[in-house]
C-alpha cells in the first residue's frame, strides 16, 4: 500500500499545529499586565470616560450665538452650554476616546477656532 505524501503533511499538521490553537495565552496573568490593568481603572474613576470639545468660553450672548452657528452647521452633533460663573461654556459632542475627539476637532476647526478637548469627570 502506497502512502500519500500530502496525507502525511496534512496529519502532522492537524496534530502538531493544532498545539497553539489549543495553548492558553498566559501573559494576562502576569504581574506587570494586572497592574497596569489597575491603573488604567484607577485613572478612568478619577478622570470619568468621554471627552467633549469646547468650541468658546466666555460671555453669554456670544456663547448662545456660537452655539447657535455650531448646530446649524453640524446639525447631528451634540451641544451643551454651560454656566461656570461668571463666563459661559459651550462644548460639544459625546465622544468615547481621545482619538475621536481629536479627530472632531480636525473637522470642526475648518468652520471654527481655539477649540480644546475636555476629558468627561465623573
Amino acid at each position: 500500500m502506497k502512502k500519500n505524501p500530502f496525507l502525511t503533511f496534512l496529519f502532522f499538521f492537524l496534530i502538531f499545529g493544532t498545539h497553539d490553537f489549543l495553548a492558553q495565552n498566559k501573559t494576562n496573568s502576569s504581574i506587570e499586565i494586572k497592574q497596569l490593568i489597575t491603573k488604567k481603572r484607577a485613572y478612568n474613576s478619577s478622570f470619568g470616560y468621554g471627552y467633549r470639545i469646547q468650541i468658546y468660553y466666555g460671555n453669554e450672548s456670544k456663547a448662545r450665538s456660537l452655539q447657535n452657528k455650531f448646530k446649524l452647521t453640524f446639525i447631528d452633533v451634540y451641544t451643551k452650554l454651560e454656566y461656570n460663573k461668571p463666563d459661559w461654556k459651550v462644548l460639544v459632542g459625546n465622544y468615547k476616546t481621545k482619538l475621536e475627539a481629536d479627530k472632531a476637532v480636525i473637522n470642526f476647526s475648518e468652520k471654527f477656532s481655539g477649540l480644546i478637548v475636555i476629558p468627561l469627570g465623573k
